[in-house]
């Protein structure tokens, strides 16, 4: 049976840039290997930016800056799983300062960097589709206005 109030969780959306183009990391989840940002529940006592930059390294291996507040908000349900449970995820983003050979989760997941647009195109859900594409967009052009 799903649960009435979803799931509260927190996310990175970390990026970067290779010359003028953002990139993004994505990693797979452990259950069917799709594409996700680094995300995790919110732990009793922890704030939802502490608990994203928790995840994001024992998940993917980075460490960085992140942002004040959130860019948005995506839903998901986990299908595979007997608790049919919805998760409602905050995203925050952060900048990557440093990505390690070594983390807790590296033996169960991949990570890979992918521009704005690919990334869109390799996640499931609507709602991170879009803020991927968003974000995306944004960072683009504050290039192409330096430029």
């Amino acid at each position: 049976m799903a649960s009435r109030n979803p799931v509260p969780q927190s996310a990175v959306l970390a990026y970067s840039f290779e010359g003028s183009t953002p990139k993004v990391l994505l990693i797979t989840s452990r259950g069917r290997g799709r594409w996700v940002l680094p995300k995790g529940r919110i732990e009793e006592g922890q704030t939802p930016k502490q608990a994203a930059l928790m995840e994001a390294y024992e998940e993917a291996g980075i460490r960085g800056e992140i942002a004040g507040s959130k860019i948005g908000t995506y839903s998901y349900s986990k299908f595979d799983q007997s608790d049919g449970n919805a998760y409602r995820v905050r995203v925050y983003p952060m900048t990557v300062s440093d990505l390690s050979d070594d983390w807790p989760e590296k033996a169960e997941r991949d990570r890979i960097w992918m521009d704005f647009p690919s990334a869109a195109n390799a996640v499931e859900e609507p709602e991170l589709r879009a803020l991927l594409s968003d974000f995306g967009d944004m960072l683009t052009t504050l290039v192409a206005q330096k430029a």
